[in-house]
Protein backbone atom coordinates (compact mmCIF):
# COMPACT_ATOMS: atom_id res chain seq x y z
CA UNK A 1 0.00 0.00 0.00
CA UNK A 2 1.84 3.28 -0.87
CA UNK A 3 0.44 6.27 1.12
CA UNK A 4 0.14 9.65 -0.51
CA UNK A 5 1.25 12.90 0.19
CA UNK A 6 -0.29 16.51 -0.27
CA UNK A 7 1.55 19.79 0.44
CA UNK A 8 -0.15 22.48 2.32
CA UNK A 9 -1.64 25.24 -0.90
CA UNK A 10 -0.85 28.59 -0.61
CA UNK A 11 -4.12 30.51 -0.62
CA UNK A 12 -3.29 34.76 -1.12
CA UNK A 13 -6.19 36.37 1.08
CA UNK A 14 -4.02 39.35 2.56
CA UNK A 15 -7.02 41.96 2.92
CA UNK A 16 -10.02 39.90 3.39
CA UNK A 17 -12.91 42.38 5.11
CA UNK A 18 -13.68 42.02 8.62
CA UNK A 19 -11.34 38.84 8.72
CA UNK A 20 -8.09 40.27 10.34
CA UNK A 21 -4.07 39.18 8.45
CA UNK A 22 -3.86 37.75 12.07
CA UNK A 23 -6.81 35.59 12.27
CA UNK A 24 -5.51 33.96 8.58
CA UNK A 25 -2.29 33.61 9.68
CA UNK A 26 -3.56 31.58 12.67
CA UNK A 27 -6.26 29.71 10.25
CA UNK A 28 -3.65 28.85 7.47
CA UNK A 29 -1.30 27.07 10.34
CA UNK A 30 -4.11 25.43 11.37
CA UNK A 31 -4.98 23.85 8.16
CA UNK A 32 -0.89 23.28 7.61
CA UNK A 33 -1.24 21.29 10.46
CA UNK A 34 -3.98 19.14 9.26
CA UNK A 35 -2.49 18.37 5.97
CA UNK A 36 1.08 16.91 8.24
CA UNK A 37 -1.02 15.20 10.46
CA UNK A 38 -3.17 13.44 7.43
CA UNK A 39 0.22 12.77 5.69
CA UNK A 40 1.35 11.16 8.99
CA UNK A 41 -1.52 9.04 9.39
CA UNK A 42 -1.74 7.76 5.60
CA UNK A 43 1.93 6.59 6.24
CA UNK A 44 1.19 4.88 9.58
CA UNK A 45 -1.72 3.55 7.70
CA UNK A 46 0.50 2.40 5.13
CA UNK A 47 2.52 0.42 7.74
CA UNK A 48 0.12 -1.13 9.26
CA UNK A 49 -1.50 -2.78 6.29
CA UNK A 50 2.76 -4.34 4.72
CA UNK A 51 3.24 -5.44 8.16
CA UNK A 52 0.21 -7.28 8.80
CA UNK A 53 -1.76 -5.21 11.40
CA UNK A 54 -4.80 -4.37 9.27
CA UNK A 55 -7.31 -7.27 10.14
CA UNK A 56 -9.39 -6.73 13.58
CA UNK A 57 -6.57 -4.22 15.01
CA UNK A 58 -7.85 -1.87 17.84
CA UNK A 59 -4.88 0.58 16.66
CA UNK A 60 -5.70 0.13 12.79
CA UNK A 61 -9.31 0.97 13.40
CA UNK A 62 -8.58 4.28 15.66
CA UNK A 63 -6.02 5.50 13.27
CA UNK A 64 -8.46 5.06 10.40
CA UNK A 65 -11.12 7.05 12.32
CA UNK A 66 -8.68 9.65 13.11
CA UNK A 67 -7.26 10.10 9.76
CA UNK A 68 -11.10 11.06 7.92
CA UNK A 69 -11.25 13.65 11.01
CA UNK A 70 -7.49 15.35 9.57
CA UNK A 71 -8.10 14.55 6.28
CA UNK A 72 -11.63 16.02 6.00
CA UNK A 73 -10.31 18.91 8.24
CA UNK A 74 -7.83 19.31 5.11
CA UNK A 75 -10.23 19.37 2.26
CA UNK A 76 -12.95 21.68 3.78
CA UNK A 77 -10.08 24.15 5.04
CA UNK A 78 -9.00 24.18 1.37
CA UNK A 79 -12.60 24.77 -0.27
CA UNK A 80 -12.87 27.32 2.50
CA UNK A 81 -10.10 29.29 1.36
CA UNK A 82 -11.47 28.49 -2.41
CA UNK A 83 -14.06 30.57 -1.98
CA UNK A 84 -12.73 33.66 -0.49
CA UNK A 85 -11.21 36.58 -2.33
CA UNK A 86 -10.41 39.69 -0.42
CA UNK A 87 -13.49 42.16 -1.13
CA UNK A 88 -15.40 39.47 -2.86
CA UNK A 89 -15.14 38.55 -6.63
CA UNK A 90 -18.07 38.44 -9.36
CA UNK A 91 -21.65 37.92 -8.43
CA UNK A 92 -23.36 34.54 -8.32
CA UNK A 93 -23.99 33.18 -12.03
CA UNK A 94 -27.50 32.71 -13.79
CA UNK A 95 -26.92 29.35 -13.21
CA UNK A 96 -26.19 29.51 -9.67
CA UNK A 97 -29.45 32.19 -9.16
CA UNK A 98 -31.78 30.31 -10.92
CA UNK A 99 -30.61 27.17 -8.51
CA UNK A 100 -31.10 29.55 -5.57
CA UNK A 101 -34.59 30.64 -6.80
CA UNK A 102 -35.86 26.83 -7.49
CA UNK A 103 -34.45 25.69 -4.26
CA UNK A 104 -35.22 28.43 -1.88
CA UNK A 105 -37.30 30.78 -3.21
CA UNK A 106 -34.19 33.32 -4.14
CA UNK A 107 -30.95 34.50 -3.70
CA UNK A 108 -32.11 36.65 -0.52
CA UNK A 109 -33.77 33.29 0.93
CA UNK A 110 -30.69 30.84 -0.02
CA UNK A 111 -28.90 33.76 2.10
CA UNK A 112 -30.40 33.75 5.23
CA UNK A 113 -31.07 30.17 5.21
CA UNK A 114 -27.51 29.77 5.12
CA UNK A 115 -26.71 32.16 7.55
CA UNK A 116 -28.98 30.40 9.87
CA UNK A 117 -27.34 27.25 9.34
CA UNK A 118 -23.95 28.74 9.90
CA UNK A 119 -25.05 30.51 13.08
CA UNK A 120 -26.57 26.37 15.04
CA UNK A 121 -24.81 25.86 18.49
CA UNK A 122 -21.71 24.42 18.14
CA UNK A 123 -18.70 24.35 16.15
CA UNK A 124 -18.66 22.72 12.39
CA UNK A 125 -19.70 24.36 8.58
CA UNK A 126 -22.48 25.43 6.76
CA UNK A 127 -21.91 23.89 3.66
CA UNK A 128 -24.13 24.78 0.18
CA UNK A 129 -23.74 21.24 -1.60
CA UNK A 130 -25.81 20.73 -5.05
CA UNK A 131 -27.03 17.05 -5.83
CA UNK A 132 -25.51 16.05 -9.26
CA UNK A 133 -28.37 13.77 -9.78
CA UNK A 134 -31.36 16.26 -9.32
CA UNK A 135 -29.11 19.65 -9.71
CA UNK A 136 -31.05 20.03 -5.84
CA UNK A 137 -29.47 22.76 -4.18
CA UNK A 138 -29.08 22.55 -0.16
CA UNK A 139 -27.33 24.11 2.80
CA UNK A 140 -26.25 21.64 5.31
CA UNK A 141 -24.68 21.56 8.62
CA UNK A 142 -21.37 19.57 9.10
CA UNK A 143 -19.96 18.51 12.56
CA UNK A 144 -16.79 17.25 12.39
CA UNK A 145 -14.57 17.60 9.10
CA UNK A 146 -16.29 13.51 8.70
CA UNK A 147 -20.01 13.87 10.29
CA UNK A 148 -22.71 14.92 8.61
CA UNK A 149 -21.05 14.97 5.12
CA UNK A 150 -23.70 14.02 2.41
CA UNK A 151 -22.68 10.91 0.73
CA UNK A 152 -22.62 11.98 -3.56
CA UNK A 153 -22.99 15.75 -3.29
CA UNK A 154 -20.85 18.17 -4.11
CA UNK A 155 -19.82 21.05 -1.80
CA UNK A 156 -19.75 24.50 -3.58
CA UNK A 157 -19.76 26.90 -1.19
CA UNK A 158 -18.20 26.14 2.34
CA UNK A 159 -18.19 28.11 5.28
CA UNK A 160 -16.03 27.55 8.56
CA UNK A 161 -18.18 28.34 11.47
CA UNK A 162 -15.56 26.68 13.93
CA UNK A 163 -14.49 30.08 16.79
CA UNK A 164 -10.68 29.55 14.67
CA UNK A 165 -12.06 31.03 11.82
CA UNK A 166 -13.99 34.03 13.67
CA UNK A 167 -12.86 34.40 17.56
CA UNK A 168 -9.64 36.74 16.98
CA UNK A 169 -11.80 39.16 15.55
CA UNK A 170 -15.13 38.68 17.17
CA UNK A 171 -16.78 37.42 20.47
CA UNK A 172 -17.90 33.98 20.67
CA UNK A 173 -21.68 35.60 20.80
CA UNK A 174 -20.49 37.72 17.80
CA UNK A 175 -20.38 34.91 14.97
CA UNK A 176 -23.34 36.61 13.16
CA UNK A 177 -20.47 39.27 12.45
CA UNK A 178 -17.95 37.12 11.25
CA UNK A 179 -20.99 35.64 8.89
CA UNK A 180 -21.49 38.97 7.27
CA UNK A 181 -17.74 39.50 6.88
CA UNK A 182 -17.75 35.89 5.21
CA UNK A 183 -20.37 36.68 2.75
CA UNK A 184 -18.32 39.98 1.92
CA UNK A 185 -15.46 38.16 0.91
CA UNK A 186 -17.09 35.34 -1.17
CA UNK A 187 -15.18 34.51 -4.22
CA UNK A 188 -18.74 33.42 -6.58
CA UNK A 189 -16.34 32.53 -9.82
CA UNK A 190 -14.95 29.78 -7.47
CA UNK A 191 -17.97 29.59 -6.68
CA UNK A 192 -19.39 29.09 -10.07
CA UNK A 193 -16.59 26.49 -11.60
CA UNK A 194 -17.33 24.08 -8.43
CA UNK A 195 -21.16 24.11 -9.57
CA UNK A 196 -20.25 23.75 -13.20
Amino acid sequence: MHAPSYKPRDFNLSGLTGISNKTLEMHLGLYEGYVSETNLLAERLAEMVQAGKAAKSPMYAEVKRHLGFEYGGMILHELYFENLAPKGKGTPSRALTQGFEQCFGGLDAWRTDFAATGSLRGVGWAVLFRDPVSSYLSNCWITLHEQGVPAGLTPILVMDVWEHAYLLDYKPAERAKYIEAFFTNVDWDAVDKRLK
